[in-house]
C-alpha cells in the first residue's frame, strides 16, 4: 500500500495494490454481500460514498457494443456531471442477485448516510490490519477506493482521457495530483522491465 500525507488535514491518502483490493473486498464480505457490493462500487467503479448510497438497479445499462455500464448521476456537492462507467460482470451479477426483489428506483445499498459507508470501510480495513499487521490500513477511507480505482486503471494502461471521463474529472492537473500520487510496486516493476539497463 502506498500512502502520502494530505496537504490540509490529518491522515493519509492511500492507494491499494490489486492484492490489497481483493483482501479488503473479502473482509467486507464477512459482513454480507451488501457490504462487499458497496465497497466494490467504490473500488471497481470509482464511485464516491455519496454516490454509492444513491445508485439504483435502474442505473445499470446494458450496452450491446461495450458491455454493462453503471450510470452515475453525479455528486451535486462536487458539481459533478453525470457519467457512465464500465460495470464489471461479476459485480453486475452480484447486484442483480442482491436486488432481485428491489424496485428499479430503490437504492442498491440500503443505508442512507455516507457515515455508514465510512464505518464499513473502516471495519473491513481493521480486519485487513489484524491479518497483515500493516498499520497503514488504519488510514483507508472510502475515497481511497476511488483513488485506487483510477490508479489501477492507469496501471492497466487504460487511456487516461477515458479514465477522466469515467471518473468525471475535467482537468488533468486535478486528476494527476489527487488520484495518481503513487504507483503500485507492480506498476514500478512493469515499467522497469521495459528498460533493459535498469
Amino acid at each position: 500500500m502506498r500512502t502520502e500525507p494530505y496537504d490540509n488535514k490529518d491522515g493519509r491518502k492511500c492507494w491499494l495494490s490489486r492484492d490489497e483490493t481483493e483482501m479488503l473486498l473479502k473482509k467486507a464480505s464477512d459482513d454480507g454481500i451488501e457490504h462487499e457490493i458497496a465497497l466494490s462500487l467504490g473500488v471497481r467503479c470509482g464511485m464516491r460514498a455519496s454516490e454509492i448510497i444513491t445508485v439504483m438497479p435502474r442505473n445499470i445499462d446494458e450496452h450491446d457494443q461495450v458491455g454493462a455500464r453503471l450510470e452515475i448521476e453525479g455528486d451535486v456537492a462536487k458539481s459533478d456531471r453525470p457519467r457512465e462507467v464500465p460495470l464489471p460482470m461479476e459485480l453486475k451479477y452480484a447486484i442483480r442477485a442482491h436486488t432481485d426483489d428491489h424496485a428499479p428506483d430503490e437504492p442498491i445499498v440500503s443505508v442512507t448516510t455516507t457515515k455508514t459507508i465510512e464505518r464499513w470501510v473502516e471495519r473491513a480495513a481493521e480486519r485487513c490490519q489484524a491479518e497483515t499487521g500493516n498499520s497503514r490500513w488504519r488510514f483507508v477511507e472510502p475515497h481511497d477506493l476511488r483513488r485506487t480505482w483510477g490508479t489501477q486503471l492507469v496501471e492497466q494502461e487504460v487511456e487516461p482521457g477515458l479514465i477522466m471521463e469515467w471518473g468525471g474529472w475535467e482537468d488533468w492537473k486535478t486528476f494527476r495530483k489527487h488520484y495518481l500520487g503513487a504507483y503500485s510496486p507492480e506498476m514500478e516493476r512493469k515499467q522497469i522491465e521495459k528498460v533493459r539497463w535498469l
